[in-house]
C-alpha cells in the first residue's frame, strides 16, 4: 500500500540545484536504502520526505507518520558517541511511526551494536528510509536501493550486493554500447573520408578520356554532376555522423605500479614480534599478556567492541613499546582521525609529494583513484570537507616512503564510492597494512587476517573476516547446544518432580527453565 508520495521535487542551495525528482513513492513496509556521494543531496531528501524541510518546488503527498533520526547528534553530553547514538535509537523506535528516516544510525556504533541495531530495524512494523555508508548494514536489511546521483533518484531491487551486480551489468552494457558506437563512428568517418576522396577526383577531367567520355556532350558538366552527387552523399554521412547518438567510454582504473621501501627485501619475514604484551589504562585491564607475530605484507584488522584496547594497541605499537619488536627495516606510517599530517594552507598535490618519492604521474594516478581529476589537485585542503581531507591524508601516508601502514577506523566520513576506492588501493599494496575498523564489507574485502580483543583477550586468526565468523558461529552453536542440554536436563528433572508433588515453587521454576529455552532458541 503506498503510504507517501512526492512530486516534481526540486531543491536549491544558494541558487544551485541540489535535488529535481520527478515521482517518488514509498509503500508500506518498503526497506530502503539511499546511497550516493557526500554532498549529492541524501540528507536534504530525508529532511524533505519527512516534512522537515520544505522543498524549492513539488509536493509530498502523505497520511502516514514519520521520524526523523538525525545525522548530526548532540555533543553537550558526558556519554560516548556510540551511547548518544543509542539513545536517539530508542526515543525514534519508541514512537513506532509509519515511516522510520534514519540518517546515519551506525556512527560510532561498534560491530555488535550494529547487529543489534539490525535486528531492531527488522522487528519494525513500518517502513524505514536508511542513508549509510555501511554496506554489511545496507545487505541486511534493505529490499530497494535508491542512489542518488547527478539531482535525481534511480530505483534499484534489492540489498546492496544486488544494486552492486545490476551496476555491474549497466557497465557492461555500457561497454557494449561504446564499443558498438566507436565501430559506427569509424565505419561513417572511413565512408566520408572515401566520398570526399571521390569527389576531389571527380573535378579533374582524366588524361587521356575514353571513347564513351569524348562522346559525351562535353566532359566538363558530366563530372561536375558527378562531383555534385558525390558532396551530397558525403553531406548525408556527415549528417549521420553528426546525429549518431554518443555513448561515453567506461573509466577504467590505471594500474598502479609502485615502489615499496625494502619490499624485495622483507617479503614474507616477520616484521613485528608480540611477546608477553598486556594492555591495561590505570588498573583497568584491557587485555592480559599476549604474544603473536606479523610479518610483511600482513592485512591485518583489529576489531572489537568499543573500549576494548584496539586504538591502545595501534599505538603501543607506533611507540614502539618494550614488549613489541619491530625490524629495523619496517618504515611505519600512522592515519589519525585528528589529520594532523595535512597542511591545510597547501594543495592536495603539493601536500601529497611533500613525503613522497614517487613519480608525479603515479601520485596522479593514486589521486584519481580516490576521484581528484585534473585540476582537483590543484585544490588547498583548507577548502576540502571532511570526507576529502580524509582522501588526502590517506594519499599523502599511502605514497610516502614506507612500508607499513597503520589506519584507525579510516573510512569514518567517507561515502561508499570513496571506501571502495581505498579498498581497492589496499588490496594492491604490496606493503604491510594494520587497521582498526567497525566496517564489516571492509575488513571482509582487505583482511587476510584477523585480531579480535575480546574478554580481556586477544585472539589472532589467520583468514578471512567472512571466514573468522564462520569459525565463531560453529563455537557459538557448540556453546548453545551445551546450554541446550543443560537446560533440556533440568526441565525434564522438574517436570519429574512436578508430577509427583505439583509444588507452585517447581511450577515457577518450569516457566523460568522453559523461558530461558525459548530466548536461546531466539539468540
Amino acid at each position: 500500500m503506498l503510504i507517501l508520495e512526492g512530486k516534481n521535487i526540486s531543491h536549491e542551495i544558494q541558487g544551485t540545484e541540489l535535488l529535481n525528482i520527478d515521482h517518488v513513492q514509498i509503500q508500506e513496509n518498503d526497506r530502503i536504502g539511499v546511497i550516493g556521494k557526500n554532498g549529492s543531496g541524501k540528507t536534504t531528501l530525508l529532511n524533505i520526505l519527512a516534512g522537515k524541510l520544505k522543498p524549492t518546488s513539488g509536493n509530498i503527498s502523505t497520511t502516514a507518520t514519520r521520524k526523523l533520526l538525525p545525522q548530526l547528534k548532540r555533543a553537550d553530553t558526558t556519554q560516548s558517541g556510540g551511547e548518544v547514538t543509542q539513545a536517539y535509537i530508542n526515543e525514534a523506535l519508541a514512537e513506532k511511526a509509519d515511516i522510520l528516516f534514519a540518517d546515519e544510525p551506525t556512527t560510532n556504533l561498534d560491530t555488535r551494536h550494529m547487529e543489534k541495531l539490525e535486528k531492531q530495524f527488522n522487528r519494525i512494523d513500518g517502513a524505514i528510509l536508511i542513508v549509510s555508508h555501511d554496506r554489511a548494514f545496507l545487505d541486511a536489511l534493505c529490499t530497494k536501493i535508491w542512489e542518488v546521483k547527478d539531482t535525481s533518484i534511480t530505483e534499484y531491487v534489492g540489498n546492496y550486493s544486488d544494486y552492486e551486480v545490476q551496476r555491474e551489468l549497466e557497465v557492461r552494457q555500457q561497454e557494449a554500447a561504446y564499443e558498438q558506437y566507436m565501430n559506427k563512428k569509424k565505419q561513417l568517418e572511413n565512408a566520408l573520408e572515401q566520398k570526399k576522396k571521390k569527389a576531389a577526383r571527380a573535378t579533374k577531367n582524366p588524361n587521356k578520356p575514353s571513347d564513351s567520355d569524348s562522346r559525351q556532350k562535353g566532359a566538363k558538366p558530366y563530372f561536375a554532376k558527378k562531383q555534385k552527387k558525390l558532396e551530397t552523399t558525403a553531406k548525408a554521412i556527415k549528417t549521420r555522423l553528426e546525429k549518431l547518438e554518443k555513448v561515453e567510454k567506461v573509466k577504467t582504473e590505471a594500474p598502479m605500479n609502485m615502489d615499496i621501501v625494502g619490499a624485495s627485501t622483507l617479503k614474507n619475514r616477520v616484521i613485528i614480534r608480540v611477546e608477553d604484551l598486556e594492555g591495561r589504562i590505570g588498573n583497568r585491564v584491557l587485555w592480559r599478556k599476549s604474544g603473536f607475530h606479523i610479518k610483511a605484507g600482513d592485512k591485518l584488522a583489529i576489531i572489537g567492541e568499543n573500549g576494548t584496547g584496539k586504538t591502545t594497541f595501534v599505538k603501543k605499537i607506533i611507540s614502539n613499546e618494550k614488549d613489541i619488536q619491530i625490524s629495523p627495516t619496517v618504515q611505519i606510517g600512522y592515519f589519525s582521525q585528528n589529520l594532523d599530517i595535512l597542511d591545510v594552507s597547501k594543495t592536495i598535490l603539493e601536500n601529497v609529494k611533500q613525503s613522497s618519492s614517487q613519480e608525479t604521474a603515479l601520485i596522479r594516478t593514486v589521486l584519481a583513484r580516490l576521484y581528484f581529476f585534473g585540476d582537483d589537485v590543484y585544490k588547498k585542503v583548507n577548502v576540502l570537507s571532511g570526507g576529502e581531507r580524509v582522501k588526502v591524508a590517506f594519499a599523502k601516508l599511502f605514497l610516502s616512503d614506507i612500508n607499513t601502514i597503520i589506519l584507525d577506523e579510516p573510512t569514518n566520513f567517507l561515502d561508499i564510492t570513496a571506501v571502495e576506492a581505498l579498498e581497492s588501493l589496499l588490496q594492491e599494496y604490496l606493503g604491510t597494512v594494520i587497521f582498526v575498523s567497525h566496517d564489516r564489507r571492509f575488513i571482509e574485502n582487505v583482511a587476510n587476517r584477523i585480531l579480535h580483543i575480546e574478554n580481556q583477550e586477544m585472539r589472532l586468526f589467520d583468514g578471512t573476516y567472512g571466514k573468522y565468523m564462520q569459525y565463531e558461529l560453529l563455537d557459538e552453536r557448540d556453546t548453545k547446544e551445551d546450554q541446550r542440554i543443560v537446560l533440556e536436563t533440568k526441565i525434564s528433572d522438574v517436570l519429574s518432580r512436578l508430577s509427583i508433588d505439583p509444588k507452585p515453587e517447581l511450577e515457577q521454576e518450569f516457566q523460568q527453565l522453559m523461558s530461558e529455552k525459548k530466548k536461546l532458541e531466539l539468540e
